[in-house]
């Protein structure tokens, strides 16, 4: 009997040493729907475990800290570093070859958007999504609206290339997100050791007396400029037929020198060239070999037929065999985008792309040129590397992107990042978010996905709501002042970290007059006025260019180059579009 308890004492005293802590969670589906049949693999030991009916799990450790790979057919696999004193929430993103003819995820969720057709425009060999424009929603019965956080700049830039040319900006061209935020305006640091600071202002609305303004502002922590982590950057370079022209391998031949000069020793680039062939150009090389990599590009010529799948997957292949843990690891692909794959093709590149994504190598795309120019594929794709895409149409922009926003466009504090918000319907009536507008293949779809993003160190994201009121004075009384307009809820990812974290917070009804908040906020709307006039939209239809030039003279910062451009644009915008104008061409 003494030797039967021993022998169960031992036993006991085994497993309590070597599987102190015991891992749970459940795996869900996008649409938060359990998944069953997961597989888990355990990194510690290298065993497999399964999810139940329930999508739930529990595991035996050894230790607190562990990661495991969470995998299942049709669906994006996860790395995922764990507490085990942690519950784990896991959700899947199902794969884009698995989806119902490759459907676009969801910028923003918003209700009652209208189906109505709408004028597609052809500029040459240019695409872009076609884009439906967000309505108004009632907030008594649709209190919450979630978006994505993850913006680029690549639309202004565009729309400025299209206006110095002196033509008409297809309306799908305007992404009016990405117009308010080329500036980065309004940002202030978060406190320190936060990730994110939110700030909120409610104020008048200049081209509707009925209606008001919610500005919410989420600003990203500054990384230090001395403790940012190494690069290990593959160039992707387009070096095709279509890239002949001097605004198109010139000018990134130029930009890339540009950024070279900046690099440091501890930072490496690679190239790869895809065009009548596909190879690489330049080996990896240390960022003090300046004079080796700046020869290397000055050397490239255009010609030859685009293969854009295989060049991707040997930058790839190449950014993995020079991986750097702890390193900014990323293709940053360089194009007009005109790549000449096919449908099935263009499934497995984006796969690859996606499951790169999960591996640490993120994907930033860089476009150039006109008459080419694919601005829905590079949107896709960069969509796709967890990156960001810009569009450059001069030097200054190059400069822009790759020297004064270096780290905004390849260092991120954050990934897959959207926001929710819960309107205070006894405050709002019906509101409207403006921009973030969705794709019309993505609003076709019943279901209900955010895809999220990441957001580069010091970045300044602002969104802008147009609200009416359910009383046009309640606001401006001090007792509303301090109630709740809208609650929210901020879902994030750290890097290397795919556990997603929240974040809650709150906005009050601060109203104050328009002509008194933060000049930042009243350029910020003075842009969106802009972007709304030349995306032709119905919801500013009364405002003429002369309200929107007042707005923007009274509010630029004189020192800022960008804005003083702005004003010249507007300029530009108003000889295209002036109806008075084209009725007199007309009579001629």
């Amino acid at each position: 009997m003494k030797k039967l308890f021993f022998h169960i004492f031992f036993i006991i005293s085994v497993i309590t040493a070597n599987g102190q802590y015991y891992l749970r969670g459940e795996i869900k589906d996008e649409k938060n729907q359990p998944l069953q049949n997961v597989k888990i693999l355990l990194h510690s030991n290298n065993s497999f475990y399964f999810t139940g009916f329930n999508g739930g799990f529990g595991i035996i450790v050894n230790s607190l800290f562990d990661s495991i790979t969470v995998s299942l057919d049709g669906y994006e696999p996860k790395l995922i570093k764990v507490n085990c004193e942690q519950w784990q929430y896991i959700n899947l993103k199902t794969l884009p070859s698995n989806s119902n003819s490759n459907k676009h995820k969801l910028i923003s969720v918003t209700k009652n958007l209208d189906q109505t057709s709408k004028k597609r425009w052809f500029i040459d060999k240019e695409t872009y999504f076609q884009l439906v424009e967000n309505e108004f929603v009632n907030a008594n019965k649709f209190p919450n609206i979630g978006f994505s956080l993850n913006v680029n700049k690549a639309s202004y830039s565009n729309v400025r290339r299209f206006l110095n040319t002196k033509s008409i900006v297809p309306p799908d061209a305007v992404r009016i997100e990405e117009l308010i935020n080329y500036f980065n305006l309004h940002y202030r640091e978060p406190i320190k050791n936060d990730v994110f600071r939110f700030e909120s202002q409610l104020s008048s609305c200049p081209w509707d007396t009925l209606k008001q303004l919610f500005f919410l502002n989420i600003n990203a922590k500054k990384l230090d400029l001395r403790m940012i982590p190494p690069g290990n950057f593959v160039f992707l370079i387009d070096a095709s037929g279509s890239m002949d022209t001097p605004n198109s391998l010139p000018l990134l031949k130029a930009a890339f020198q540009m950024f070279v000069k900046n690099l440091r020793a501890i930072d490496t680039i690679s190239i790869v060239v895809y065009g009548g062939t596909v190879g690489v150009w330049l080996q990896p090389t240390g960022g003090n070999e300046k004079e080796k990599i700046l020869k290397s590009i000055e050397e490239l010529t255009a010609s030859g037929d685009t293969n854009g799948e295989a060049a991707i997957m040997t930058a790839y292949a190449l950014a993995r065999s020079t991986f750097k843990k702890g390193a900014s690891n990323r293709v940053i692909l360089a194009t007009d985008g005109d790549f000449n794959v096919g449908l099935a093709s263009e499934k497995s590149l984006e796969e690859l792309i996606i499951k790169e994504k999960q591996g640490g190598i993120y994907l930033t795309c860089l476009g150039v040129g006109r008459g080419n120019l694919k601005d829905s594929k590079l949107a896709t794709l960069a969509k796709y590397g967890n990156g960001n895409y810009a569009y450059r149409d001069n030097m200054n922009e190059a400069e822009k992107v790759l020297i004064k926003e270096l780290t905004q466009t390849f260092y991120s504090v954050a990934d897959d990042v959207f926001i929710y918000l819960k309107f205070n319907g006894n405050l709002v009536n019906e509101y409207r978010l403006i921009g973030f507008d969705n794709k019309r293949d993505a609003i076709l779809d019943t279901t209900i996905d955010i895809d999220g993003g990441e957001i580069g160190s010091g970045n300044s994201v602002l969104a802008i709501f147009e609200l009416v009121p359910t009383n046009n004075q309640l606001f401006k009384n001090e007792l509303s002042q301090k109630e709740i307009i809208a609650g929210i809820e901020m879902r994030y990812s750290l890097l290397n970290d795919t556990s997603h974290l929240v974040l809650s917070n709150y906005s009050l009804a601060n109203f104050t007059e328009f002509k008194n908040i933060d000049k930042d906020l009243q350029f910020a709307t003075a842009v969106a006025m802009f972007a709304l006039k030349i995306k032709q939209s119905k919801y500013i239809k009364l405002v003429n260019w002369a309200d929107i030039q007042k707005i923007a003279f009274e509010s630029y910062n004189q020192s800022s180059y960008l804005q003083s451009e702005f004003l010249q644009l507007i300029t530009k915008a108003q000889e295209i579009y002036n109806p008075k104008k084209q009725r007199k061409n007309r009579k001629d």
